[in-house]
């Protein structure tokens, strides 16, 4: 079912009864919905518009991890996982590899659907109409980096860098705390100010994955800083 303009979500799940459950759901918030049982299906889909997708982590035939580390090489659409697997180490790998949030069965079609208007909102580019209000203040720059808050992008020395939505929310915590030791618990708080609720080692990932994004050496790294015992700080160099 197509409805003109909506957001294209597409839920991947072996489990017909499920994607039945989670397309019903979403349709009737308006949502354009597409269907995928396996990772072949999922591959048939992403050379269409998409804007979401759920993602089962444990498919029958299929690892969910290895299909959204494939879906990462050559996208950023936002990924939502959906799993009943209670294994705490497939969350955090799953944050690792660029989820944007996480999800497990049982679930309440509420909190899927509070969780997808989220993820979309911090990752659905702005209206035109919107882009001129953007001014000076929204952007944050940084030894050669700039943070445009309003447009949720950044733009480093060599051009775009893609960062997903998490990793955005994440480095818009620091940038707006220069110079300030957070622990994770306050990293937390802050996050979860932009409806995102990360388990605690998943920061830990989510520095990792941005380190490779803006550092010149994320093993020595010089704008995200390890405080032993203490959380991270943000150190920049302000650039006109």
């Amino acid at each position: 079912m197509k409805t003109p303009g909506a957001p294209h979500i597409l839920v991947v799940d072996d489990d017909e009864k499920v994607r039945r459950i989670l397309r019903r759901c979403l349709e009737d918030e308006g949502y354009t919905v597409s269907e995928a049982a396996d990772g072949q299906d999922v591959q048939d889909h992403l050379g269409r518009s998409l804007d979401l997708i759920t993602l089962d982590l444990n498919l029958g035939g299929s690892d969910g991890l290895t299909i959204a580390r494939e879906i990462r090489q050559t996208s950023d659409i936002p990924i939502i996982m959906i799993t009943g697997k209670g294994d705490m180490i497939d969350r955090i790998v799953g944050l690792e590899i660029g989820a944007d949030d996480y999800i497990a069965k049982p679930f309440h079609l509420r909190e899927v659907l509070a969780r997808v208007r989220s993820v979309l909102r911090r990752s659905r580019p702005e209206r035109p109409q919107e882009q001129a209000r953007t001014t000076s203040d929204d952007v944050i720059r940084f030894n050669g980096f700039a943070l445009d808050i309003e447009r949720r992008t950044l733009t480093g020395p060599e051009g775009a860098v893609n960062l997903t939505s998490g990793e955005f929310d994440l480095l818009t915590v620091f940038a707006r705390r220069p110079h300030r030791v957070l622990s994770r618990d306050q990293i937390m708080d802050h996050l979860k100010g932009h409806d995102w609720t990360p388990l605690d080692r998943s920061i830990d990932n989510q520095i990792a994955r941005l380190r490779k994004k803006i550092e010149a050496d994320p093993s020595e790294p010089a704008l995200l800083k390890t405080v032993r015992g203490a959380g991270y700080t943000f150190t920049p160099s302000r650039t006109p």
